[in-house]
């Protein structure tokens, strides 16, 4: 690896709270549990979310709201283990959360979500995730 290539991502103290907050809230993007209703889903993705696949590909919010659906149905036989989490305020009630994701023992992900805190709490704006080439 290069020196200096990778940034030192350390989040603030007072930002401690909000990282532990949506690191929380943030597995449900990726298999929400059988009790979160469709509902809860749509109140916590902003009307003009959309996310970049990891393969590159643009989805919509209702697409991704269906494949939530989906999973949602499904047990999880995965373990994902998030690492490398880091949180930075973007403006005002908007964060900027990254995270490195490992699913199961061969899939790794860099992950970026937008998330905002709304009156009705927090809802993701934006979701992007990309593979990470092992060499």
């Amino acid at each position: 690896m290069l020196l200096g290539m990778e940034p030192e991502l350390v989040t603030a103290p007072e930002l401690e709270s909000t990282l532990a907050e949506l690191l929380r809230l943030e597995p449900i993007f990726h298999w929400p549990p059988s009790e979160m209703t469709q509902p809860h889903l749509e109140a916590m993705t902003a009307a003009d979310f959309w996310e970049v696949g990891a393969s590159g590909r643009r989805y919509s919010r209702a697409f991704c709201l269906k494949v939530l659906e989906e999973r949602r149905s499904k047990l999880e036989s995965a373990v994902w283990k998030i690492r490398d989490a880091w949180c930075r305020r973007l403006a005002g009630d908007v964060y900027l959360l990254t995270y490195t994701l490992l699913q199961g023992e061969v899939r790794l992900t860099r992950r970026s979500t937008i998330w905002e805190k709304a009156a009705s709490g927090w809802r993701i704006v934006f979701h992007q995730g990309t593979v990470v080439e092992r060499s």
